[in-house]
């Protein structure tokens, strides 16, 4: 269904289209009219966002109703969303609605991104197909919605939640430059906990078709970081600051910052001559006894039940503060029902009744729970009238009540003093408002004599003490608002998307599996039909070929050549026009065994170090020799980080000496890499050998050696016997390969060599490289091979029938 009047709605200006499961909204029927009747949510995050942006900035709404809406009414609502509130409702099915949300959203993601496996059947849902099937449909009819109203080309989307995760990989699909952002408001689980899930490659591949993925705290954002590199094996780096991870020629961005709250929103209510009467009456019931507060969810993750264990040690071990502290608890409905909500709501009030009846008294309760609606006017009056602030979830995303109430504990208008405003924090580690909180006392949840001790503690704090937290806490919040917040995040997602337009974009993969691959305009393909001209035509060629994943696929057991290999190669060789080299990094012995029927082909082994022109020439070194005494130096530095790291092993090479990591724990090997880089760089500081990290290994090896080195030194061979190229062909498929490209592209524009050959640099597999062409694979390589090799055939054969018919005048 097309969404009345949005066919016209594109907007040459820059939009923002905030896409989440809800819209922000409230939905009721007219009880006169019978008409449903919409206003704004002042309280959605989505709208409040708006205050990081000018006023002229427009803003689109997509996502879900709080109302069931008929089918014969959802147009006449479309059109006032679209005309009134500028927003895009997506009309989900009743069932799939229960299945999306109800089930896998809250069911089963909601537990594991809060660390908790269905370890049994009565112990959380287990993974159901027919669930996620339901969430992807939902994600498709949201990418429906925004498809229809999106200028691809100017517009900016910013998906909200994990309720929309798969939702990136069918916007990508359609338009592969969409400018888009997506922002995880719950935790992101270890890569022990998130890969239980059987869907998860589908789920981060989706996240990875953003352009910038937000998270509150940088250990959720490691949590993610860890999972792409053991279950896609991707690596991040920070570039000027900035986390990035290369994903098929697109760097996918990652931002860590928590969100703020709406100062203005706050201080509006507080300063409602109800707020402060409430607050009046708040001091005077509580007069004399010191106001421990906790607002909090009816769930299973928000910890109150440990909170009440907790103020039940407090007054066993502190006799003292009996009968002169009490525990306010806030309890907001359950956002989701169950048997473990409703086990959680009855621990917590037999908890809490014996607390009363064990340390209360005629006219004293050390345990008050308020468990109904409570309005907002009524929780900022607690807010700010409670001496500290105990908030004790096992695991929350972000929580945003400690912010609260440090802004209300500031007053407004509430304080008609001017003496210094104090509060007091004692907050969970495990939530991620914690990091920013530098000031709050914080606890293990789970240990409650520590956090009675906690309690303690901020209870007994001098007033300066408080003071100094309170006006540090302070100045951060006001600071990083809410507005701050989506404002930091925009300008970070202009910035990943401005370049877009540079590069050349081709959609690869199926379903959810979709990615696009994302390289340089003049990057293409070579073809047989392209090079052969310029092959025939040239009449002396230098071809440099890499092995491992070149002539021989990475993957393949047996690393000596096929015979098919043999064949190519002995072809080329033959053509007196081709000097023909091997440029690998694998040593003489290995390479002149397998390649001894080509007795024409060059070998550059160990990366250069040790060069043959032919079979029957001797091996020569490119270097002078350095001597070996920086072995005795790097060995048993190796052997230590071996012996220290599972999976990791050493390789001896003549020139070289080299630690692969390949087979030990990604996160874990990485680590020991980079320390042993560091380590190896201190103490070889003064040896003429240089210090490489690569793919999976750190290398030592003398100054100079690499395969561009050793491209100029045969291409300077053939100068100077006057046998100057005129074509090089040059085919690699890893980062050494890259040292290839950029050394013969350098030589053979040198103008000391006065040469201007035509040049192919080729990279196999569609990634960024220095190379101008690509091939996908060494099917493809041995293709474009052979094809030469036909072609210098078929040269031969016209050039013996021209001799043979001179002789015959």
């Amino acid at each position: 269904m097309t969404v009345p009047g949005t066919e016209v709605t594109s907007s040459p200006r820059e939009r923002k289209i905030i896409v989440a499961n809800t819209l922000p909204l409230q939905s009721k029927r007219d009880s006169e009219t019978g008409k449903w009747t919409f206003s704004w949510d002042e309280d959605s995050l989505q709208l409040q966002l708006k205050d990081g942006f000018p006023p002229e900035t427009e803003f689109l709404y997509v996502g879900s109703l709080n109302a069931d809406i008929s089918p014969n009414e959802q147009e006449e609502v479309s059109q006032t969303l679209i005309t009134k509130f500028n927003s895009v409702a997506t009309f989900l099915p009743k069932d799939l609605q229960e299945m999306y949300y109800r089930g896998f959203c809250k069911h089963q993601l909601w537990p594991l991104f809060h660390y908790m496996l269905p370890m049994f059947p009565d112990h959380g849902d287990r993974f159901d197909r027919k669930l996620w099937q339901a969430y992807v449909s939902a994600n498709k009819i949201f990418s429906d919605r925004v498809m229809e109203v999106i200028n691809p080309e100017d517009d900016y989307v910013w998906i909200q939640d994990y309720h929309l995760m798969v939702l990136p990989t069918f916007l990508r699909k359609r338009f592969n430059r969409i400018k888009l952002g997506f922002f995880l408001h719950s935790p992101f689980p270890s890569s022990e906990i998130y890969r239980t899930l059987p869907v998860r490659d589908e789920i981060l591949r989706g996240l990875l078709n953003c352009d910038l993925i937000g998270f509150h705290t940088f250990d959720y954002a490691r949590h993610f970081l860890s999972c792409c590199s053991r279950m896609l094996g991707l690596d991040y780096q920070s570039k000027r600051g900035h986390i990035g991870l290369d994903y098929f020629g697109r760097t996918v961005f990652i931002k860590i910052l928590p969100v703020g709250v709406h100062m203005g929103r706050l201080e509006s209510v507080l300063n409602l001559p109800a707020t402060a009467a409430k607050t009046k009456e708040i001091q005077e019931e509580f007069k004399g006894k010191k106001l421990v507060l906790g607002i909090d969810d009816m769930d299973i993750f928000k910890g109150i039940s440990l909170k009440l264990l907790a103020m039940e040690s407090l007054f066993n071990t502190y006799w003292h503060l009996r009968g002169k502290v009490v525990l306010v608890q806030i309890v907001n409905p359950a956002r989701t029902s169950g048997k473990d909500v409703e086990e959680a709501k009855r621990e917590t009030y037999v908890t809490a009744k014996r607390i009363n009846e064990r340390y209360g008294s005629p006219g004293y309760k050390p345990i008050v729970l308020i468990d109904r609606l409570v309005p907002r006017y009524e929780k900022s009056a607690y807010y700010a009238a409670a001496d500290c602030c105990l908030v004790n979830a096992v695991r929350d995303g972000m929580n945003l009540v400690p912010y609260k109430y440090i802004v209300c504990r500031q007053g407004g208008n509430l304080k008609e003093d001017s003496s210094p405003r104090t509060s007091t924090l004692v907050v969970s580690e495990f939530i991620g408002c914690s990091p920013s909180l530098s000031g709050a006392i914080r606890v293990n949840p789970w240990d409650m004599d520590d956090v009675a001790q906690a309690v303690n503690s901020a209870l007994k704090m001098s007033e300066a003490e408080k003071q100094l937290r309170h006006e540090k806490h302070y100045n951060y919040i006001s600071t990083h608002d809410v507005g701050y917040w989506a404002k930091s995040f925009m300008q970070d997602l202009e910035r990943a998307c401005k370049d877009h337009y540079s590069k050349r974009c081709w959609g690869i993969g199926f379903g959810l599996g979709f990615r696009v691959l994302s390289l340089s305009p003049s990057f293409r393909k070579l073809s047989v039909e392209h090079i052969v001209p310029v092959y025939r035509k040239a009449q002396r060629r230098a071809i440099f070929l890499d092995y491992d994943g070149t002539l021989v696929p990475e993957s393949s057991i047996t690393q000596d050549p096929s015979a098919e290999v043999l064949s190519v190669l002995k072809a080329l060789c033959e053509d007196a026009k081709n000097t023909v080299f091997i440029v690998s990094g694998r040593g003489p012995e290995s390479l002149s065994e397998w390649l001894s029927p080509c007795e024409n082909l060059g070998i550059a082994a160990e990366h250069g170090y040790f060069i043959r022109w032919n079979s029957k020439k001797e091996w020569e070194t490119c270097y002078s020799s350095t001597g070996t005494e920086w072995k005795a130096i790097v060995e048993p530095v190796m052997r230590s980080y071996m012996e220290a790291t599972d999976g990791s092993s050493i390789e001896f090479k003549e020139s070289a000496l080299v630690w692969h990591h390949q087979d030990a724990d990604p996160d874990f090997g990485s680590c020991q890499a980079k320390e042993l880089l560091d380590h190896l760089e201190s103490v070889l500081a003064n040896e003429p050998v240089v210090v490489k990290r690569g793919q999976h290994i750190v290398e030592v090896k003398p100054q100079g050696v690499s395969k561009g080195l050793a491209c100029e030194k045969v291409i300077r061979g053939m100068v100077e016997r006057g046998e100057a190229p005129e074509m090089v062909i040059c085919i690699g498929d890893d980062r050494s390969d890259e040292d290839m490209f950029e050394g013969m592209l350098s030589t053979v524009t040198n103008p000391e060599l006065l040469i201007q050959p035509e040049v192919f640099a080729c990279t196999v597999g569609r990634k960024p490289s220095k190379a101008k062409y690509f091939l996908d694979d060494v099917a493809d390589v041995l293709k474009l091979l052979k094809g030469l090799g036909d072609s210098s055939s078929s040269l031969k054969t016209i050039s013996h029938t021209e001799v043979a018919f001179e002789s015959i005048i």
